[in-house]
């Protein structure tokens, strides 16, 4: 819980910091949510033996404008990622995180942005899950690492009234398992929605 509260600290303080010094008129706090299309990737994963986890994610951000053309966003996420193997029993990892993105935003026209920055992605909880018999059985693992730090990559468009909508691509740079050499990672796409206010 205390990590919780540091991180949404952090997006507060970081977020007032920016707007002290920036174009107040366009800047605001907002709320997103949407689909999670995650797998596993890397030199140890074959493509043969997993498959896209869908999962969801839901939020709130800050966007802090510096100039017309530019703003930065600092966000905090619940987020469901892992895996899916289409073996005999189905078999899956649910990964459950807390995502701190910060988005560098660069705003092309009124409505097209590109964005990319660091995100750290906390582990809340973690499940391998088999189906058999008609039943699903699921057991907690404490293999995977509780930190996965990464690259968030996308475009986003802002529509009238303050919506928005935005594809992006996490690319995770820390391996899923700790104490291992395999190379392993989160990765996978996000298709959002969200409001400004």
């Amino acid at each position: 819980m205390k990590k919780i509260v540091l991180l949404f600290s952090m997006i507060v303080s970081c977020t007032a910091l920016v707007q002290a010094q920036n174009d107040t008129s366009k800047s605001g706090f907002g709320i997103r949510g949407g689909a999670n299309l995650f797998n596993w990737s890397g030199s140890d994963i074959s493509s043969n033996e997993y498959t896209n986890r869908v999962g969801f994610h839901a939020g709130i951000y800050g966007n802090s404008f510096l100039g017309d053309k530019f703003s930065i966003e600092p966000g905090l996420y619940y987020s469901v990622k892992g895996t899916q193997n289409d073996d005999m029993v189905n078999s899956r990892a649910v990964l459950n995180y807390l995502d701190f993105p910060v988005l560098f935003r660069l705003y092309a026209t009124e409505g097209v942005n590109f964005f990319v920055g660091p995100q750290a992605s906390l582990l809340l909880n973690s499940t391998f899950e088999a189906d058999a018999l008609g039943n699903t059985y699921g057991w907690e693992t404490e293999s995977i690492n509780d930190l996965d730090a990464g690259l968030v990559i996308g475009l986003g468009y802002n529509l009238p009234v303050g919506l928005n909508l935005q594809a992006s691509y996490d690319l995770g740079l820390t391996p899923v398992f700790k104490d291992s050499d395999a190379d392993v990672y989160n990765r996978g796409f996000k298709l959002s929605a969200g409001i400004s206010f």
